[in-house]
Order: C-alpha cells, then structure tokens, then sequence
C-alpha cells in the first residue's frame, strides 16, 4: 500500500493493527533463521578430523573440483605474492634485529622485544604491501575486477526490484534525510527509480527524534511527488518497537518482512549519500554476474568541515585510495563488506547470513557486533563472490568531526573484530576470510603490542647503567632498522602523492604546492594523534578481553567544537597517567626519556590536540585557503550539493 493511498476498510484493519500500516507497503514474511557456531575449538577439531579423513584413502571416488577460472588463478599469484614479500620480508628485519642487539643486552627481556618487533613488522610489512600493489593497480588497472565501465551500456532488468534501506538510531534528523532526499532526486534523474524503493528504518525511542523523522519523511514525501501526483521514488518509514541486535537486527526485521520483494537491497548508513547513476550500475553488475552476493562501493569520505575530519578525507582520497585498491588487487571475489554502500543480493543473505549470537560471557559472546565482515564471510560460504569495485563513483560518508567521535566508534569496532576472530575457524569459511577476521583483530591488537614494545625498550635502559644519552648508545645498525620501519609506515602517504601527480589530478587537490603542504599537514597530524589512539585502542582491547564495562560517548556537539570540559573527562585521565610515568622515568633513569618522548609529548598535548582540531573555524580557515582540499570541494558532484543545500535549509528551520 502507498503512504499516499486512500485508505480501505482493509487498510484500515491493518492500521488499527500496526501503527507503521500507513507509511509502509504490505508486509509479506519470508524466513531468516541463523545457523547456529561451532565454537572456535569445536570447529578446530572438526577440521582436524576432515583434514586426516582427506589422507585416508576414499571409499568412493571424491567429486571433482570446479575448474579454477582465470580470476581464480590471478587471486592465487597474487596472494602467494603478497604471502611471500610479507613473510620475507619479517624474517629477515627479525634476523638482522636479533643480529644488530649488543651482546650486552639478552634474557627474557630482549626475547620478548625482539618477538615483539617480529610481529609488528609483520603487521607493518601487510600495510606497506597492500598499498604498493594498490599504486600498481593505480596506474595499470585490473583486468581481473568487475568494473562498473562494463554494464554501462546494458538495459535495467524490470524484474531487479531494488530496496535502499537506510537503518538509523537517534541521528540528526537533517543530515539523515537531507541525504536521502539528495540520493533519491538523483537516482530519478536516472529514469530508472521506478526499480527501486527506499525505507528509513528507525531504532529510535526518543519521542522527539520520533516526531521529527516522521515530520521529516512526509516533506520529503510530498517533495518527491511529480507532476501527475505519483511519488518520484517510493520512500517508506518504519520504526521498530523492538529494538534487538542493533543494526544487524533492524536489516534482519526488514528482510523478514519485506525481502521476498526484492532481488537486490542497498544498505546506506545514516550519514551515506548515493548518486542515482552509482545505484543504478550496482544493479546492473549484480544482473550482469549472478555469482555475485555482495558489491561494496569504495566510499568517499566528505562533508565536514573540522580540521580532524578534514584530514581524515584528504588522507583517505590520496592515501586511503592505495590501500582500496591494493585490497580490491589480492582479494578479488573474496572481498570486504563494510556494512554500507554496498548492493546485496537478498535471497542468499536471506537464507545464508543470518547471525547467531555467540555463545559464552563476557565481552566477546553475545550478538555480533562487527556483522559486516561476518555476513560477507557467509555469503562466500554459500558460495557467492564478495566483490570490491572501486571505480563505482557517487558513493559517499562522513568521517567522525573529531578524535573522541572516531574514539567512540572505535571502541564499538574494536569490541567486534576481537569478537569475529572466535568465528576464524568455523567450517565452511574461505581461507581469505579467516585471514580478514585475523587482520580485523590485529588492527587494533597492534596497538598493545607496539605498547609493549616501548615498554620493553624503556624496561631494557632502566637496567643499563651506562652514562651515554640512550640514542647515542642505540647500534647504528638498530637505528637502520628502525628507520626503515618508519618509512614503511610512511611510504605509502608518499606513494598517494605520487599518484595524484601521476594521474593528473594535482589542480582537483589545489595545485602542486597546496597538495604538498597538505600532505605534510596531514602526516603531522596523524603522527601526533597516534599515540593517542595507540593507547586508546590498548584500553579497549583490555575491556574487550575482560568484559569490563566501559562507557565512552561522544559528548554533545557544540558549534565550535568539543569543549574542553569534554575533552578533560575523556582524555586527561590519559594525560595525567603519562605524566606520572614521565615523572617516575626522570627520577630512575633520564636517558630512558629517549624511548618514551614521541609517545609522551602527544599524549601529553591530547586535550588541547582534541580541542583545536574540533574547531570548525581552523578546519574552515585551512579550506580557505586551500589545504586538505579534495576533489569533491573542487568540483562538488551535483547529488553532494543537493545534500548540502538540502541540510543547511532542515538545521536553519531546526534552529
């Protein structure tokens, strides 16, 4: 039934029964039952057992594999390629690590660092590999990808109904429906709408967030009518009275509700904005391989204006872009789902995704947090790709606008990709997705761990009696190493440059000398910010581990900023603690202050750091003049204006 529809006695049982009845269509129930986990050790014996059966002779003849297709043999050179430099490359830093360490220095103590540096390159050594294939698939693309380029010219199939769903839970009002009102005036821009519905599906409790989406969804639904009174595009409202599993629940009651509807479901987050034209040919793939599941888009981060954020968009359109398609490169149909600007093939998510909570206490059982990575893991099992396209262009997001945002949502990332590694071993999963929910855990495992190995460092000179400064006492050969690891760590910012002059697209970031200085902002930013995070992320892992309970949220937003009150209460804590130990540090031992200076002085600076890059007057001030430009503030795509123009008029009237 339409919203707009005039409603009939059996229209209007179903309001009596319903509350949502009238904003959106007839439900029409399909099934989405979980499969119940093995268990991380179950699961290990169970493959234990498959693997000595495989050695034993058959009884019978076993089934021939499927033929490897030429994007499988590409996938296998590619990974054993990335296996075999990452590796290689962490045994020898390793061996001239152990080699370089004077004699002088041994015991358990350097064991332990030097375990430690072994890891850490390993994990460094991923990054630096992953970008360097993406600078290759830069300037020599990927024959082997789907790419949007080659359906552009095929005819909509009338039969691939398409839903965009958008689940949101007290987000702000304008920027929810301002950029929904932008995407669904583009996408009839495209004269395909007709294929496809959107639905805003509400978490929210707040009586007064309620009252403002529902006034909100009916403007933009008689914004949408045309000229002979028909809706445009078909927008749908629906708020849940129960709300469970969060965000993976509230698509999981949509499918059950509605899915049997829809061949293909586009899942946006509450601050994503599309193009019509992007939809459209995420369509169009899915019609085109039928053995695709899910298609992400590579999101372009825009749309705000503090000094954080931007620097997180321009890291993420000249730097971030390597690591995109350096993933895209070695993953191929075995990709990342973000939860987000992707395009799902409902029938097998349906029937195959649904999400088990883990069984257990404590911090890592429960409902499944991280369920993007989860649910592109199962749709492999089932046996479809999972696919990275990068050259779908109109896909964008907003980053947090400050540190403690970014900290808050990592918190929530970090407690989820702890709790995936526990599914690495359950039957079925494909090897490239054990090592994602691997990868997921370490990015924020890496964060103790390079704690740890400061800490070592620091334990080793408070045990030295020597009177040389600790960095004149450093083998030169020690100081080699660690600068190569650094660079490592900064190659591939430089490589994102390089890039951009390569393709030509200096003017898009301001010009040359703009782009440089940009580049040099950004790098001074985010090595100042580590730290922070380091320790940040070191916290979360142990509440994560131990199931202690931790509430960090995000304070409410000022016009200027985070104020200093807020960022006292969240970070000093932090500040105070290394300030004890600096303290400490200067009465033991002073040359151990070497080891811990480029930890201490950030973290020391983290409450004015939290606060000035808040500001959206600097953020402002440094886009007037041109840093941390990119493209999309060049040149704005129309489908960003229209977001823009229409959340500037809802926070005026709001205002």
């Amino acid at each position: 039934m339409s919203a707009t529809a005039t409603p009939g006695p059996r229209s209007a049982l179903r309001a009596h029964r319903h509350p949502n009845a009238v904003t959106a269509p007839p439900i029409h129930r399909g099934s989405m039952t979980p499969r119940p986990w093995r268990g991380f050790w179950n699961s290990v014996g169970t493959a234990a057992l498959g693997l000595l059966a495989r050695a034993l002779p058959p009884r019978e003849p076993r089934p021939a594999a499927a033929p490897a297709t030429p994007a499988d043999r590409a996938a296998a050179r590619r990974r054993a390629a990335f296996v075999a430099l990452t590796l290689g490359s962490t045994g020898l830093a390793a061996w001239l690590y152990a080699d370089a360490q004077p004699d002088a220095i041994g015991g358990p103590l350097a064991t332990a660092q030097l375990v430690l540096f072994s890891v850490l390159s390993a994990w460094v050594v991923t990054g630096f590999v992953t970008a360097l294939m993406g600078f290759w698939v830069m300037l020599r693309g990927d024959r082997h990808t789907l790419r949007a380029a080659s359906v552009r010219h095929h005819a909509m199939n009338p039969d691939a109904r398409t839903a965009v769903i958008m689940p949101i839970c007290h987000e702000d009002v304008s920027t929810v429906f301002a950029g929904l009102r932008a995407t669904a005036e583009s996408l009839a821009a495209t004269g395909e709408a007709r294929h496809f519905d959107l639905f805003v599906l509400s978490d929210s409790a707040d009586p007064a967030t309620v009252r403002a989406e529902r006034a909100a969804w009916e403007e933009l639904r008689a914004a949408l009518n045309g000229a002979d009174g028909r809706p445009l595009v078909e927008v749908y409202y629906r708020r849940r009275t129960r709300r469970t599993h969060r965000k993976a629940g509230n698509v999981a009651d949509f499918c059950r509700r509605w899915g049997r509807d829809y061949r293909y479901m586009v899942v946006l987050d509450a601050d994503s904005v599309m193009s019509g034209r992007c939809l459209v040919d995420m369509v169009k793939l899915m019609e085109a391989h039928p053995d695709a599941g899910i298609i992400q888009t590579a999101t372009q981060a825009v749309g705000h204006d503090t000094l954080h954020a931007r620097a997180q968009q321009f890291a993420s359109r000249v730097t971030g872009r390597l690591f995109t398609l350096g993933m895209q490169y070695w993953q191929l149909g075995e990709s990342h789902y973000w939860g987000h600007n992707a395009i799902l093939r409902v029938e097998p998510f349906m029937k195959h995704c649904a999400l088990a909570p883990i069984a257990g206490r404590g911090g890592l059982s429960g409902s499944i947090l991280s369920h993007d990575f989860v649910e592109a893991a199962l749709m492999r099992r089932a046996g479809y790709r999972v696919w990275l396209v990068a050259d779908l262009q109109g896909s964008y997001e907003q980053q947090p606008p400050d540190l403690i945002s970014e900290l808050q949502r990592d918190r929530r990332w970090c407690q989820g990709n702890l709790q995936n590694a526990r599914l690495m071993a359950e039957p079925g999963i494909h090897r490239v997705h054990r090592g994602m929910f691997a990868i997921g855990a370490m990015s924020y495992l890496s964060a103790p761990l390079w704690l740890a190995f400061l800490a070592c460092g620091v334990a080793l000179w408070l045990t030295d009696t020597g009177s040389a400064p600790a960095w004149q006492a450093v083998p030169a050969e020690l100081r080699s190493l660690w600068a190569f690891t650094l660079c490592l760590l900064f190659l591939p910012r430089v490589l994102g440059v390089v890039g951009v002059f390569l393709r030509g697209e200096v003017r898009n970031f301001g010009g040359a000398p703009t782009l440089l200085a940009s580049a040099a902002l950004e790098s001074v930013q985010a090595m100042l910010l580590a730290p922070v995070r380091m320790l940040a992320h070191s916290l979360f892992v142990v509440v994560a581990l131990t199931g202690w309970k931790l509430e960090w949220k995000s304070p409410p937003r000022e016009a200027a900023g985070v104020a200093w009150r807020d960022a006292a209460a969240q970070l000093g804590p932090m500040s105070l603690g290394m300030a004890a130990v600096v303290s400490a540090l200067a009465l033991v031992n002073p040359a151990a202050l070497w080891w811990i200076a480029p930890v201490a002085v950030p973290v020391l600076l983290a409450v004015p750091m939290a606060v000035a890059t808040s500001h959206v007057d600097l953020g402002g001030w440094m886009r007037g003049r041109g840093f941390l430009l990119i493209p999309e503030e060049s040149w704005s795509p129309a489908v960003l204006r229209r977001a823009w123009r229409h959340a500037s008029r809802l926070a005026l009237r709001a205002a």
